[in-house]
């Protein structure tokens, strides 16, 4: 516990601005508050764009590392141009962060495509090997369209499927909330018509 902290207090009532500046006053308890208040969303995000449970635990830790390391720097957390909160919007800074590291994960992934794409031996041509592959193909096709498009696209589509409103799109993204639906629509058809590339379909 800080020397600042209230032994009566409860810091899950806090907002992440008032976390944060316990954080920077050495307050562990509050980073441990923003870490298990933003975590599942992060791994979330991660584990749609990269698709393996290790590899987006191991980028979710350091999307937090990178939280607690910018906690102490001088630098602001960036408000969005079109946010009216005076809250520093932490989660926005979270997912761009988060967005950044599954991308280039994706992006080393797919220069390494040969090496890391692996496709299960078909034992008798059963159906079940052949559904397992096909399935198996399609993820890497989607990755690697993913990898391919444009990164403001792939986080407008993977928040939406996560159940973001296009208000909460548009702090993390820092974009208009009336541009929203529009570049959804716009990220949409460039995945696609990547996907159809992609596949040959």
């Amino acid at each position: 516990m800080s020397l600042n902290e209230d032994p009566g207090e409860d810091v899950t009532t806090l907002t992440d601005s008032l976390l944060l500046e316990r954080i920077r006053q050495g307050d562990t308890t509050s980073f441990e508050t923003l870490f298990y208040r933003h975590y599942d969303r992060v791994y979330g995000l991660l584990f749609r764009l990269v698709g393996t449970r290790v590899e987006a635990e191991d980028l979710t830790q350091e999307a937090f590392l990178k939280l607690y390391h910018h906690a102490f720097s001088k630098r602001p957390f960036a408000k969005p141009k079109f946010g009216a909160t005076k809250e520093q919007n932490i989660s926005a800074w979270l997912y761009r962060v988060a967005t950044n590291l599954g991308y280039d994960a994706l992006r080393r992934r797919r220069r390494s495509q040969e090496r890391d794409t692996l496709l299960l031996p078909d034992p008798q041509g059963s159906p079940a090997a052949e559904k397992e592959v096909e399935q198996r193909e399609q993820q890497t096709a989607v990755r690697a369209v993913l990898a391919r498009l444009p990164q403001r696209q792939v986080q407008l589509l993977l928040l939406r499927q996560m159940g973001l409103s296009y208000a909460e799109c548009a702090a993390i993204c820092d974009v208009a909330p009336g541009s929203v639906g529009t570049l959804l629509s716009r990220a949409a058809a460039a995945f696609r018509k990547a996907y159809r590339e992609e596949t040959g379909e």
